[in-house]
């Protein structure tokens, strides 16, 4: 009887691919684990700064500067809180931003859009040398404008309230119209053609094809307004006086003032 045998090429190759795929597990094992501990350690790093504002806000003044510092309290301080958010009526101030971050929001996603539709679809005599000037506004410092905006506002009657904040945006931003500009022409002009063979004129064209297409641009677009006006700080400085009328930036700062803060926290 005639025997098989095996050559060493055909036993050797099935133990070549056995280690490789075990070699490939280990390496994956390994990628899983450091990424493991590098997303551990980033969340620590980011949960440090809250953890230590935690702490200091349960702490005396005395134990606040205290070197080196503590982690812990020696007596939590809880009624630290209540006398916070009862001295001064930060309910009221975040209505106030709110109101302001809202407005700005919805004014800017208008006007932009609609300033950008223009300038990304529509064919004028001189549309380009125009939207060069509307970026050459973004080199002009907000500063220059100031004193001639807070007279023409302050003629207006329009001090103490939010209507200098607000109705300038309703003109739209130079940085946003040219973002939404750049993603409308990226759009595909089929669509536009086939509505303005049904009929359609181009306020329709803008309302029910521009920005339906366009969400993700709005989006973006909406959460930078709000995210930059609901922290501003210096445009509610000048126009608001009012106490009732402070957003949250300027009543947090009222209250950290060495005249705003209250004695009974310490």
């Amino acid at each position: 009887m005639a025997t098989q045998t095996t050559s060493p090429r055909t036993t050797a190759a099935p133990v070549a691919r056995r280690g490789a795929l075990t070699s490939k597990k280990r390496q994956e094992q390994i990628v899983r684990v450091v990424a493991t501990i590098a997303a551990v350690l980033g969340l620590l790093i980011v949960l440090f700064p809250l953890a230590w504002m935690f702490s200091t806000s349960l702490k005396t003044r005395i134990e606040v500067l205290k070197f080196p510092p503590t982690w812990i309290p020696v007596s939590a301080q809880w009624d630290n809180y209540r006398v916070a958010l009862t001295v001064n009526p930060f309910g009221k101030y975040f209505l106030n931003s709110m109101y302001y971050a809202c407005s700005v929001m919805i004014a800017e996603l208008v006007s932009c859009s609609f300033i950008a539709y223009g300038f990304a679809r529509l064919r004028a005599p001189g549309k380009n040398w125009l939207f060069l000037l509307v970026l050459a506004t973004m080199m002009l410092p907000t500063w220059t404008t100031l004193i001639p905006q807070y007279i023409m506002f302050s003629k207006f009657g329009w001090l103490d309230s939010y209507k200098p904040l607000i109705v300038p945006h309703w003109f739209g931003s130079a940085y946003l119209i040219f973002m939404l500009r750049q993603f409308f022409r990226g759009l595909p002009k089929d669509y536009e053609e086939a509505a303005i063979i049904d009929g359609a004129n181009y306020l329709g064209i803008w309302l029910r094809i521009i920005l339906p297409l366009s969400l993700p641009a709005l989006g973006a677009v909406a959460i930078m307004s709000f995210m930059f006006h609901y922290q501003d700080f210096g445009g509610p400085l000048i126009y608001i006086n009012s106490q009732a009328n402070y957003p949250v930036s300027l009543g947090l700062q009222q209250f950290n003032t060495p005249f705003g803060a209250h004695p009974s926290i310490y």
